[in-house]
């Protein structure tokens, strides 16, 4: 099993204690997941996150419609989260979240360690592709999110 590592960062302008918020709050991935994966949350709403959280999500890749359920293994508030895939398309998905104070904002951190399934034929034809631009999607919702916003006080 090859184990392939993803990493995305982005300076976002406010501090970790406004930013994480955001994150935290599991409505908000439909704002920072592309139209085109058609993503919906199905765990019934609001979500309580904290390190066990189970949530449930459907969408659709390639056409192909996927159940994928992450479960929330670390959670240290307004730090670090990590999910993790525990059903969905990936052999494994460990995907870490970090928010560190940085130039009067926070360098919000992505490190995706992945296993994609027939990994030698998949990951060089679409999976690294779509693992990039879901990312590049999602540095745009967040300029656009945080950077509209206006400053904290």
């Amino acid at each position: 099993m090859r184990i392939r590592e993803f990493e995305s960062e982005i300076l976002l302008p406010l501090p970790p204690e406004t930013v994480f918020p955001f994150f935290a709050d599991a409505k908000n991935l439909d704002a920072i997941t592309p139209p085109w994966l058609h993503f919906r949350i199905i765990t019934p709403q609001p979500i309580e996150m904290r390190a066990g959280t189970l949530i449930d999500y459907r969408l659709r890749l390639h056409g192909l419609p996927i159940r994928w359920r992450t479960l929330i293994s670390d959670w240290q508030p307004p730090f670090r989260f990590v999910d993790q895939q525990v059903r969905g398309p990936y052999r494994q998905w460990i995907h870490t979240h970090t928010f560190e104070p940085r130039l009067g904002g926070t360098l919000a951190r992505d490190v995706v360690r992945y296993c994609a399934r027939l990994d030698f034929i998949t990951h060089p034809l679409f999976v690294r592709r779509d693992i990039e631009r879901i990312f590049a999607f999602r540095h745009e919702a967040l300029r656009k999110h945080f950077y509209a916003a206006p400053a904290a006080a």
